[in-house]
Formats: C-alpha cells, sequence, structure tokens
C-alpha cells in the first residue's frame, strides 16, 4: 500500500462490517486512503452491498471528524487495539501518563501523577497539587500508558470519579507486546537501549512505595529521587511510543500484521 496522508486516513476498520482482511483487501486495490475510495464509484470496490451501504457515509463523516479534531469520535468507532493509528493525527494533543502509589489500591494511595505532553512535563502531587491534575487533560486527545489499561487508568478513575476519560489510548504494553516484546516498562527499555540515571537505574514500583514513606517520615530527598523516577518512567515512554509505531507501521503496510 503506498503512504496517504496518515495512516488513519488509511483505515477503514472504523466502517461497520469492515474487518482487517476487507481493509487489506482494499488496500490492495487501490484504496490507500479515504480519498481514494471516495474519488470512486462504491461499485469499483470488492466489497458486499452492506460494506457499501455503510461505507461511504462513514468515510464521509470521517474526513469531516477529523478536520474537527473530534478525537471521541475516533476513540468510539475505532478498534481500542488500533487506536495507535491515529498518532500522527493526534499526536500534538497528546499525554503520556503515569502514577505512582504507596503500594495499595484504595483512591487514598495514589502518591504522584506525572503527565508529558512530549514538551512539558506536569506532575501532580498527594497533599500539594493533586486536585489539580484533571485540568491537565482538558485538551489532551490521546493518553498514552505502560499497562494502564490494568492499572493507571482505572486508579485515577477511582481517585477522581467526575474525570471525563473520552480520550484515544496507547496501552504500551499491549501494542509491544504485538511486536514480540514482553515484559515491564525496565526491561523493554533496556532491551530497546533506552537508558535511565544514574538517581533512578535498578530502581522499580516497590522503590516508589519506598520512597514515598520515607518522604512522609520527612526525608524531603526522598520525594526528589521519586519525581525523577515517575518523569524517567514517563518520558521514555515517549521513546517507545515512536519506534513501537514505526515497527508497526511497518508490520501493517508490509502485510506481516
Amino acid at each position: 500500500m503506498e503512504n496517504a496522508s496518515s495512516l488513519l486516513e488509511s483505515t477503514f476498520l472504523h466502517a461497520p462490517g469492515v474487518a482487517r482482511t476487507t481493509e487489506r483487501r482494499l488496500w490492495d486495490c487501490g484504496a490507500n486512503s479515504w480519498e481514494s475510495y471516495l474519488s470512486s464509484p462504491d461499485e469499483a470496490w470488492p466489497l458486499t452491498s452492506a460494506q457499501r451501504a455503510h461505507l461511504r457515509p462513514t468515510l464521509e463523516e470521517s474526513v469531516n471528524r477529523l478536520e474537527d479534531e473530534d478525537f471521541e469520535w475516533f476513540a468510539q468507532k475505532l478498534p481500542a487495539s488500533e487506536h495507535w493509528r491515529a498518532i500522527p493525527s493526534f499526536g500534538h494533543r497528546l499525554a503520556f501518563v503515569d502514577i505512582e502509589t504507596n503500594g495499595g489500591m484504595e483512591a487514598d494511595d495514589l502518591t504522584v501523577i506525572g503527565v508529558f505532553d512530549g514538551r512539558i512535563m506536569k506532575q501532580f502531587i498527594k497533599g500539594v497539587n493533586l486536585h489539580e491534575f484533571p485540568q491537565s487533560l482538558d485538551e489532551t486527545a490521546m493518553l498514552v500508558t505502560f499497562f494502564g489499561t490494568g492499572f493507571d487508568l482505572p486508579f485515577l478513575r477511582r481517585v477522581f470519579p467526575d474525570l471525563r476519560m473520552n480520550q484515544m489510548h496507547v496501552d504500551l504494553c499491549y501494542l509491544l507486546r504485538r511486536l514480540g516484546m514482553r515484559g515491564g516498562l525496565k526491561s523493554i527499555e533496556h532491551h530497546m537501549g533506552i537508558g535511565r540515571s544514574g538517581a533512578t537505574t535498578g530502581l522499580s514500583g516497590m522503590d516508589a512505595v519506598r520512597l514515598w514513606n520515607e518522604y512522609q517520615r520527612g526525608r524531603k530527598r526522598a520525594l526528589e529521587t521519586l519525581l525523577t523516577y515517575n518523569a524517567e518512567d514517563v518520558r521514555n515512554m515517549s521513546d517507545l511510543l515512536a519506534e513501537g509505531y514505526r515497527r508497526m507501521r511497518r508490520k501493517l503496510l508490509s502485510g506481516e500484521e
């Protein structure tokens, strides 16, 4: 398939009745973008009558929704496993998110939230400014986490029950697993040659709990180390996302995915 303006604009999976095999068939026949499909009669493409009935109106609406940056519409229409395809289209409104806790699972056990938009790093600390976190996502169209599906996002929903988490979501844990990379964030970073500072090399989630407890006992330097650890978790996800997207795109367009 030839390159289109963005991978999202080459995607047909958000239309009713279109699965991967149908999308691949469209690509092979020259419909390598919404524009290329819409520029020809429906009968030119190898689709069933039911698929034709849905695809053109879906693509026409897609063009308008993308122009309006309606990320919520795409979040609902596109399979969650394929949200990564929208990275180039919504990367300017993306936020990497990672949380730390004191080891518990209750709402009051959240200690630190790190948010990085690719330029600015923000951190929210229990007892200081944790309540300000929701407004940091006001303009965010896409969230990126590492195992956020199972941990970070459910935790945040418990702490901030009124927070609308309607963004698209890329969970790097599962995205990288599709590329054959398994294990935790630190082991995958090591595998991909992404380094850490001397202050945080070797630290784990258990150390994050220990550092918070030390801070609670009055050791301010422990909080500094914890914030550095959290910031590196969040910033390193940016490198993982860039490499993960590059490999996934190549795999998809080559027909291996």
